[in-house]
């Protein structure tokens, strides 16, 4: 293949820009936010699961604690039955003094269930503030996870505005090359990240490697129209007076 060593140099200015837009591809994979948001959606999952345990542990106390408030409730009904009988005086000593020991059972038995309610008020009291802590953490992982999907959205269209400008430059560079050359360019480039790059002092650009006397010799017999490649890397060298030859 052939081209005007001026056009060949213009690779390297295509070049330039898809290294450029290479880099740009890499910064959109590999922004910090990213791997941070997936850090911050598994602490809110493990949150979430950690609020539902709480929020659990809290409904059952309550439905522990309404459970007793009505066996209490349903005690002191009976006494108050009972005391009103009792004050009436009407009936038989013996059952007079059966609703006195029924009373006193009553009683222990209020005891015992309001000791317990109370326990378990306290239990609650522990739980809530558990429940409460898990949210505060939650609303504070949530914000974080806010903010830094406003910072990776704010680096998204600060790349995409730099791919569209180094876009912009390079659709009429391209077109104003030769359709072959820019094949094989692009092709190299798809295959190897690279598609043509700068012979400078015997040394291809694109592979690093010094150039064997035989393929220096090769390059200085080729016309300056030749398009040349690395026999290493197979990509086009652009020959410059920095080329050693």
């Amino acid at each position: 293949m052939k081209a005007d060593p001026q056009v060949q140099r213009r690779l390297l200015d295509l070049q330039a820009i898809d290294t450029a837009l290479a880099q740009l591809a890499h910064r959109r994979r590999a922004l910090p936010e990213r791997a941070e948001l997936e850090a911050l959606a598994r602490q809110l999952s493990a949150l979430e699961d950690e609020r539902v345990r709480a929020q659990v542990a809290v409904d059952d106390l309550d439905r522990d604690i309404a459970r007793l408030e009505k066996d209490i409730d349903q005690v002191r009904a009976r006494k108050a039955k009972d005391e009103a009988r009792l004050a009436a005086g009407s009936g038989p000593a013996r059952e007079l003094e059966a609703l006195q020991h029924e009373l006193a059972s009553l009683n222990r038995r209020q005891g015992d269930l309001e000791d317990a309610e109370l326990e378990l008020m306290e239990q609650r009291e522990t739980a809530q503030a558990v429940l409460d802590d898990v949210e505060r953490r939650l609303a504070e992982t949530r914000e974080q996870r806010d903010a830094t999907e406003r910072r990776r959205d704010e680096a998204l269209a600060e790349i995409g505005k730099e791919e569209e400008f180094k876009q912009s430059a390079r659709r009429p560079l391209a077109a104003d090359l030769p359709a072959d050359l820019v094949q094989l360019y692009d092709k190299i480039r798809e295959d190897t990240g690279l598609g043509a790059a700068l012979l400078a002092a015997g040394r291809c650009g694109g592979c690093r490697l010094e150039l064997s006397g035989a393929d220096l010799a090769r390059i200085r017999k080729a016309d300056p129209d030749d398009v040349v490649r690395c026999e290493e890397c197979r990509r086009i060298m652009v020959r410059t007076n920095e080329s050693g030859l």
